[in-house]
């Protein structure tokens, strides 16, 4: 892997020219936050990322030093410009464009090229050097189109009604969730949205965007009313009488549903899929790639279609919903 004057990984990734930390997951002097997901956040004592992103670190973390961008702002700091647009993945991710001695350099962070009904879509933009989330970096992860999956679901819901069931859907609190709402609520359903998820649409609302009609799960769930919670949720509910839906990428794998513990699961996710992620290096046209979060046979492939590439950390997504 060649030396970089802009950056370097050692556990967390690091901006040499600002000494900035990107989406460290341990406590920094500063750091960009690409979005609010867990695996992405830690207590840092000084943040920058978008307006969407600090309240709902707000709502996580507590309240805390931070500088906020809009999408398309720059920020000039120690000689380099620092700009964010929009990635695609949930309320308030970024893509982070570094520009610094004649190079700009693009993290992703998450991302998804695929329209959204909950956040704008993915803006990528041309860069020399490209750091990208390669989570589903193997061509098995081509995802269906949407309407069809939700299409399908919805099918499999009104069967589920009729057999006297209560559908579980299994999404993550903050993105998945909502977008799934939105859907499933557009589509006629009544959905009941556990504390966890309902906390986070509200601050989606707040920022005026709709995540569809629902009330907040008070331990029960009416006949003709669809449930969505995050995954490792515990329910009081009676067992045999629920069916536990998980909504992700790695539906796509046939195992997926016992991996998950789950009784279906459905190819729906909040990152971009195998051809979504080339798409997006078609769009940047990097001289070089570093890949993060995905599998090794990811730069392998990229290696063999000409690109520079390189595996800048191990996996560590393969478990998110």
């Amino acid at each position: 892997m060649p030396k970089q004057r802009l950056f370097y990984y050692d556990r967390a990734l690091k901006l040499l020219p600002v000494d900035l930390a990107v989406d460290a997951r341990f406590r920094q002097a500063r750091a960009f936050v690409s979005h609010a997901h867990a695996d992405h956040i830690a207590r840092h004592e000084y943040v920058l990322c978008t307006e969407e992103t600090a309240a709902l670190l707000d709502h996580r973390l507590g309240p805390r030093a931070v500088r906020t961008l809009r999408y398309g702002e720059s920020v000039n700091w120690a000689g380099v410009r620092l700009t964010v647009y929009p990635a695609g993945h949930c309320l308030g991710s970024a893509m982070l464009l570094v520009e610094h001695a004649g190079e700009r350099l693009l993290y992703t962070g998450d991302f998804k090229l695929r329209k959204s009904l909950t956040v704008p879509p993915a803006q990528p933009v041309a860069a020399d050097i490209l750091i990208m989330e390669s989570t589903y970096g193997h061509p098995m992860y081509r995802f269906p189109p949407e309407e069809m999956v939700f299409r399908d679901l919805v099918d499999t819901i009104a069967r589920l009604f009729e057999q006297g069931k209560v559908p579980v859907i299994l999404a993550y609190a903050l993105g998945k969730a909502q977008e799934v709402s939105r859907r499933l609520s557009d589509a006629g359903l009544q959905l009941v949205l556990h504390r966890h998820v309902a906390d986070i649409s509200r601050v989606y609302e707040s920022f005026g965007v709709n995540v569809g009609r629902y009330r907040v799960f008070d331990g029960t769930v009416r006949p003709g009313e669809v449930l969505v919670v995050s995954p490792g949720t515990k329910l009081d509910l009676v067992h045999d009488r629920t069916c536990r839906i998980a909504v992700t990428g790695w539906a796509m794998d046939p195992s997926a549903r016992y991996r998950l513990g789950v009784d279906m699961a459905f190819p729906f996710s909040d990152h971009a899929d195998y051809d979504g992620l080339l798409k997006l290096i078609e769009l940047v046209r990097p001289r070089i790639i570093y890949a993060t979060h995905g599998p090794e046979c990811f730069v392998r492939d990229l290696q063999s279609r000409g690109w520079e590439a390189y595996l800048l950390d191990r996996p560590t997504q393969k478990t998110l919903l």
